[in-house]
């Protein structure tokens, strides 16, 4: 739910998804061993939930339950940045290949950490 003339920074939806689909794209990538199998698994569910949670926000009839969906991305996205860095920090995956998502993860981080302030505010 979006206040009358107010925007968020940029249109979310889109860059959720599109996160979402790299998501997809490093899960088909990884190696797989075990250990790669279980972490890919557990980012694969956080990193598409992110914009599902998100669109939901935007479908909100409240800015109450606005902010509790936008709460669900910013919980689910933090958690997709603990799952990368378990795959890189056990070595899984070089460091490298994992730069750009982090980084469009640590973004949304932030963006999302502002709307839900906001949103609270």
């Amino acid at each position: 739910m979006r206040d009358e003339g107010q925007t968020p920074p940029e249109d979310m939806l889109p860059r959720t998804k599109e996160f979402a689909l790299r998501v997809i794209k490093m899960f088909k990538a990884l190696p797989k061993t075990e250990v790669a199998k279980v972490l890919g698994r557990q980012v694969l569910r956080s990193g598409t939930s992110v914009g599902a949670n998100y669109r939901e926000a935007q479908r909100s009839r409240s800015k109450v339950e606005f902010a509790a969906k936008v709460g669900d991305s910013l919980k689910e996205i933090a958690e997709t940045g603990y799952w990368l860095e378990l795959l890189v920090e056990s070595g899984e995956v070089p460091a490298k290949r994992m730069t750009a998502l982090l980084d469009e993860c640590n973004q949304l981080t932030a963006i999302l950490t502002t709307i839900h302030k906001k949103a609270r505010a």
